[in-house]
């Protein structure tokens, strides 16, 4: 049996697991409650009506956060486009070149995010038992994959991010940081939960949205009234 630590368990006390919270009550539980010496990133996890191992009940998008996420990422860009190259070295934050491929070969995973040209993915798709575990493989579906890399680069540098059902149809996604003002967060799952409504795959049949929580790296996880998000409901 799992063991809490005594500031777990009396937090746990403040939150009531059975009742059903408004979105932004959540929120400002979450925020009273974090009693840490870091800024917490909040989540949501979202449990779907899919089965991802059927083709047709897989979830896999991206999606832009009005607020951003609260996190600078370090991205890493391959191109062979050596004029892109060249007019990026103003940009201390990002590894660029087609010389990127084999440091990662030889252990270099200094970066958060992987950007690459579809001319240098086959030789990206190569490095698939390294990046594939760590969410770092390129792919269309999340806009890693593009000719249009400055683009790119700024809307992951602007809050977007890429999420994706697990193998037990639940979506696991940070959406800001305790820092935030509870209606930028608030603003944040809203764009997040729209775009999975959005998104729902042709193969969803019955209730799509089953439940939805929210919690904190070091907290509780609070259920919310996921519907009032759905109807704009603060």
């Amino acid at each position: 049996m799992r063991k809490h630590s005594r500031r777990f368990q009396e937090i746990l006390q403040k939150v009531d697991c059975s009742k059903l919270y408004k979105p932004i009550d959540a929120i400002n539980i979450l925020k009273d409650l974090s009693s840490v010496k870091f800024i917490e990133t909040i989540e949501a996890h979202i449990a779907l009506g899919l089965d991802p191992k059927y083709a047709d009940q897989q979830l896999r998008s991206t999606v832009v956060l009005p607020k951003g996420t609260g996190k600078k990422l370090r991205i890493a860009v391959i191109t062979k486009d050596e004029i892109t190259v060249q007019s990026f070295n103003n940009e201390a934050d990002i590894v660029y070149s087609e010389n990127l491929i084999q440091e990662i070969k030889d252990g270099r995973l200094d970066f958060d995010k992987l950007i690459a040209t579809p001319d240098v993915m086959p030789l990206v798709a190569k490095l698939g038992k390294v990046l594939g575990p760590r969410g770092l493989m390129p792919s269309p579906k999340a806009g890693t994959v593009t000719t249009n890399l400055y683009d790119a680069v700024n809307q992951f540098r602007l809050g977007k991010l890429e999420y994706r059902v697990d193998r037990s149809g639940i979506v696991h996604v940070p959406f800001g940081k305790l820092n935030f003002s509870s209606l930028d967060l608030m603003s944040n799952l809203s764009a997040l939960y729209n775009s999975i409504d959005k998104n729902r795959p042709s193969g969803s049949k019955g209730k799509y949205c089953k439940s939805v929580y929210l919690s904190t790296t070091m907290g509780p996880s609070v259920l919310i009234d996921h519907l009032m998000i759905k109807n704009n409901v603060i």
